[in-house]
């Protein structure tokens, strides 16, 4: 996801390093590479376009709880599509999905 490049960007310049992970699939799904980048940061953001409700990002974090909860020194932080309608056009969704700021700020409440 472009915009969770350009957050990890911006937020470097702030002195905060983070690790970007893609996990391309979901089936199969790379846990793997997931659970080894948490090993070194301790913290985990899923960003995601989908409804945060029921979403990639929901099944994303259930997967880390159940595999990596022990690893984790803060909550899992989700930033996904707001749980409400969205219209099909393009510009009425941008809103209510993940933006650089939101996910700035779900890391840098992990780092709280």
């Amino acid at each position: 996801m472009q915009v969770g490049l350009q957050a990890a960007e911006k937020l470097a310049k702030e002195g905060i390093e983070v690790e970007v992970v893609d996990p391309r699939t979901l089936v199969p799904f790379d846990l793997a590479t997931i659970l080894s980048s948490i090993e070194k940061t301790h913290r985990v953001v899923i960003a995601d376009e989908t409804h945060q409700s029921c979403g990639v990002a929901a099944e994303i974090a259930a997967r880390i709880a159940e595999s990596g909860f022990d690893k984790l020194k803060a909550p899992i932080r989700r930033v996904s599509t707001l749980d409400v309608p969205v219209r099909l056009q393009p510009a009425a969704r941008s809103p209510y999905r993940p933006s650089e700021s939101r996910i700035m700020d779900a890391v840098k409440a992990a780092l709280a």
